[in-house]
């Protein structure tokens, strides 16, 4: 072998050696989906003060579709879409319509770091739906996990703890409300793409549920529309929040998904509210309370047990 050869093969090695391994790769991903859903409660906030919820959600929705669209074309997976376009369109609904724009009324009233505390429940009412509509019986210890998260939340519910200076109780206990309701329709939309939408690919799953969300909050969010233009403050929020938060973090998960697997991606549940948390303490000079990280913990916790990521034995679930 010449000099040349060897000097090229140590470079390889070399650069090999620096490069990140596949474990330290998923890592990166997950830290940066956190990050982007993180942030979205914090650009929801920012953009619902001025467009109102519904118009916040519908926008969002519309500029992450526009924004998947072409990718979903170029990698060649329209005609999945048209195979699957209606339930597809149907879960978009459920996983991005609804909650998107239930989670912008409650940030009216809420903190951004306690709606994505809030937004972490998703896998204990995941849990509650597969287990009516498939059966799948938690164990003993998820039983407790579920009973736990609740609690958790009863603990925020009856304390003030992360609502506006000024917030009306009623109104608080209302945006508590949204912010449940949109847990539940992600925990269907789970369920509903888990019957309907298997083995169909990931950018077809996701731009066609945009373009679902965007068709079913067209009209309703201009019926809505703010009476005047918003400023470019809040523009900017909900299309970071568009095509960062919702067009990127879905390319983004599935992708952690593929590399680490559903149960590793499902850790990504506890990041949200830490990033968020941060972001609203530091952009919007949030408050964060000893309750809500009390609360928060005990959440945490419902949820680590309800999804078996942990168990009651110490051993980490499948």
């Amino acid at each position: 072998m010449s000099r040349g050869e060897c000097a090229a093969d140590e470079a390889a090695a070399a650069a090999k050696a620096k490069a990140p391994s596949a474990g330290q790769r998923w890592v990166v991903d997950l830290l940066l989906l956190g990050a982007l859903w993180g942030a979205s409660f914090l650009f929801m906030r920012i953009g619902a003060a001025e467009f109102g919820a519904l118009p916040t959600a519908a926008v969002r929705v519309a500029i992450a579709a526009v924004f998947l669209l072409p990718l979903m074309l170029l990698r060649g997976q329209s005609g999945a879409l048209r195979r699957y376009w209606k339930p597809a369109l149907g879960v978009g609904v459920l996983n991005s319509g609804l909650p998107f724009a239930f989670f912008a009324f409650a940030l009216l009233t809420l903190n951004s770091g306690l709606a994505a505390v809030l937004n972490a429940t998703v896998p204990m009412f995941g849990a509650l739906v597969a287990w009516a509509w498939f059966g799948d019986r938690p164990d003993r210890s998820r039983l407790l996990g579920l009973v736990i998260g609740f609690v958790g939340v009863a603990m925020l519910a009856g304390r003030g703890a992360g609502f506006h200076s000024g917030a009306d109780e009623g109104a608080a206990r209302w945006a508590i409300a949204a912010c449940l309701a949109a847990c539940i329709c992600y925990a269907f939309a789970a369920s509903l793409t888990r019957k309907y939408l298997v083995g169909v690919p990931a950018l077809a799953t996701a731009t066609g549920s945009q373009i679902g969300a965007t068709l079913a909050l067209a009209l309703p969010a201009l019926w809505l529309a703010p009476a005047q233009m918003p400023s470019p403050r809040a523009w900017l929020a909900i299309v970071a929040a568009g095509i960062a938060c919702t067009g990127l973090a879905y390319i983004l998960f599935f992708r952690l998904i593929e590399r680490a697997g559903p149960a590793r991606a499902l850790t990504v549940t506890f990041l949200v509210p830490v990033f968020a948390v941060f972001y609203g303490a530091v952009f919007l000079g949030e408050e964060i309370t000893q309750w809500m990280l009390i609360c928060a913990g005990v959440i945490v916790c419902g949820v680590a047990l309800s999804t078996g990521i942990v168990t009651l034995g110490g051993r980490r679930g499948r």
